[in-house]
């Protein structure tokens, strides 16, 4: 059965320790947290945290709900300082939680710092070749780097990619390979390009 993502975001205030809010969570609740927490009975929900924060992550909108009730109850009772988000939900299309701003994609963020999200790889024949096809492909807009009989051309997205990869392997002498590439994974963006 496949599971939504959800989360609860917990900013706790100065005074409050994470420590010592986990250990209320993870040990004996106060009355009102333990009825609470039935609805939760059998669930595992999982907790990350960051310097003085923490989520909690749970697979139903239901669930999260039940959760936020138990973690306001339990700062209620030992008086501890934290915001509490409401339950945020994963937009998956999107790569984003559902409070968070809507942002640039990869691809716009590494066009904006001058770096071709897609590339396109062509090997030559020759070096004479790859230096034609770069002069032209210049003569197009397009900056190609041209090492020997090597060329890599940077596209803004991948139909770009794959469309100038469809035109070019056309032309390119038989034994030649054309391949599209996402430039920008792992987010490490290493100088080496495989032929």
């Amino acid at each position: 059965m496949a599971h939504d993502d959800w989360r609860i975001h917990v900013e706790l205030g100065q005074g409050t320790e994470q420590g010592d809010l986990l250990e209320r969570l993870t040990g004996a609740l106060g009355d009102e947290a333990e009825e609470l927490v039935k609805a939760l009975s059998g669930e595992r929900l999982a907790v990350s945290r960051g310097d003085a924060e923490l989520f909690v992550y749970a697979s139903s909108k239901s669930q999260a709900e039940h959760a936020r009730a138990v973690i306001e109850a339990e700062l209620s009772r030992h008086g501890f300082e934290a915001t509490v988000s409401g339950v945020e939900h994963w937009l998956v299309g999107e790569e984003r939680w559902d409070d968070e701003p809507k942002g640039e994609t990869w691809e716009e963020e590494e066009v904006e710092h001058g770096g071709a999200p897609w590339e396109v790889r062509v090997t030559c024949g020759s070096r004479h070749e790859a230096k034609k096809l770069a002069e032209r492909l210049e003569g197009e807009g397009y900056r190609p780097v041209r090492q020997w009989r090597y060329l890599i051309i940077g596209t803004e997205t991948r139909e770009d990619a794959e469309s100038l990869a469809g035109r070019l392997h056309g032309e390119v002498e038989p034994g030649g390979d054309v391949a599209w590439d996402n430039a920008g994974d792992a987010g490490v963006v290493s100088p080496f390009r495989l032929f």
